[in-house]
């Protein structure tokens, strides 16, 4: 049985003022993704009225979790964590989580087991204790415990005093994931206690004050793979197109940009929105009309046991793509970017999209289907974000 979470393990590698994490990825199969069930969201009726059938719940997939191997304290302690864009929040689980949820749970679902890694605040010689109360709150789940103070270490760079969580309880969802934090990369606007994210703590290490996000594509599920890369400090030239496309962040907390518009093939939303670049989130979620527009465009069809909506993997390449005008240029996904085959069986693979119910915040949240596309530049100096068209081997 292979993983829930779309996994990726990194191992970090420093390079003068930059440095790179290969992301090693993990794929689930379809009948443990239909168990992850978190918004409790149904469709809209117009969705299932074709489909002569009742409504079901539409399924809010988190499902690619990018890990980075990273160390805290002296002697340095090791922790798997996730590389989170939509949060600015450090944390790991804390020896005094004596819950079994804490020490990961060990279920037939969610393979490989994962023993969690835990902060021992007294075997290290540079702890101090901030002793603040800190509870975060995800869309899957939360977290709280308090604030203490160590040495952190990105593969080889140092910060020396990171002020992070030492959670003392954790979500069940948080349990199952073969994860010991989460480590957030967004902006200090939305962290928890105004705590400084480790990346603007690792800024005057680094030749500049940016990340790229690359994210491989494989068309046959693959295990073990170099799934991506994340360059600290510098733009990928290696796996990413040297043209790029720089758009000012709208609201500095989230990465967050104006659309022009969106379309798929004859249908324009030329209505200007709000974006989010995420790379917690697999799919991409949208306003519902556009949602509607792409379903019907692929032919898709709803599959009740998984909740997913599905299209013959055979006819993937005839898909239309989707554009979103940003800044002026259109940034094309194509439909093996977003379309995926997440062995759900019967030759059907994946429609990555979701409905976004509440377009108050933002119109389309932008997870790895549209990140596979185009690298990610995440410019906290320039205070920007850019995209480049994305190097695979495969597509």
């Amino acid at each position: 049985m292979k993983l829930l979470l779309l996994l990726a393990l990194c191992v970090a590698v420093a390079l003068a003022g930059t440095f790179k994490m290969p992301i090693q990825k993990k794929l689930p199969d379809g009948k443990t993704l239909s168990m992850r069930i978190l918004t409790g969201k149904h469709m809209p009726a117009k969705f299932t009225n074709r489909l002569k059938k009742g409504s079901q719940p539409f399924i809010d997939y988190i499902d690619n979790f990018y890990l980075g191997n990273i160390t805290i304290g002296t002697p340095p302690q090791p922790f798997t964590i996730v590389l989170d864009t939509g949060s600015s929040n450090l944390w790991v689980v804390d020896e005094s989580c004596t819950d079994d949820i804490c020490d990961g749970i060990d279920d037939p679902y969610f393979q490989p087991f994962h023993q969690k890694n835990k902060y021992h605040r007294k075997k290290s010689s540079t702890f101090k204790d901030d002793g603040t109360y800190f509870e975060i709150f995800y869309g899957s789940g939360s977290c709280w415990g308090y604030q203490v103070i160590d040495t952190l270490d990105f593969g080889g760079l140092e910060v020396q005093k990171q002020t992070f969580g030492a959670a003392q309880s954790i979500a069940d969802v948080f349990g199952y994931q073969p994860v010991d934090g989460i480590l957030g990369l967004g902006w200090p606007e939305i962290s928890e206690n105004g705590v400084v994210p480790p990346f603007q703590n690792l800024i005057p290490q680094l030749d500049s004050p940016l990340f790229t996000v690359w994210l491989d594509r494989h068309i046959t599920p693959a295990e073990d793979q170099v799934g991506g890369q994340i360059t600290w400090g510098a733009i990928d030239t290696d796996n990413c197109d040297a043209v790029l496309t720089y758009t000012p962040v709208t609201q500095e907390g989230y990465w967050q940009f104006a659309i022009d518009g969106f379309s798929i093939n004859k249908y324009k939303n030329k209505r200007s929105g709000q974006a989010i670049s995420d790379t917690g989130t697999s799919f991409l979620f949208g306003p519902e009309n556009d949602v509607d527009q792409v379903v019907d465009a692929s032919n898709a069809q709803y599959d009740f046991n998984t909740g997913l909506y599905t299209v013959a993997c055979s006819d993937v390449k005839s898909v239309p793509s989707l554009k979103f005008t940003v800044n002026g240029k259109d940034l094309e996904v194509p439909a093996t970017e977003y379309i995926t085959d997440l062995e759900l069986g019967g030759g059907q693979c994946a429609l990555g999209l979701v409905v976004n119910y509440d377009t108050d915040y933002f119109d389309w949240l932008l997870g790895d289907s549209f990140i596979r596309s185009y690298c990610n530049i995440y410019d906290v100096g320039g205070k920007q974000i850019g995209f480049a068209k994305a190097h695979h081997k495969e597509v």
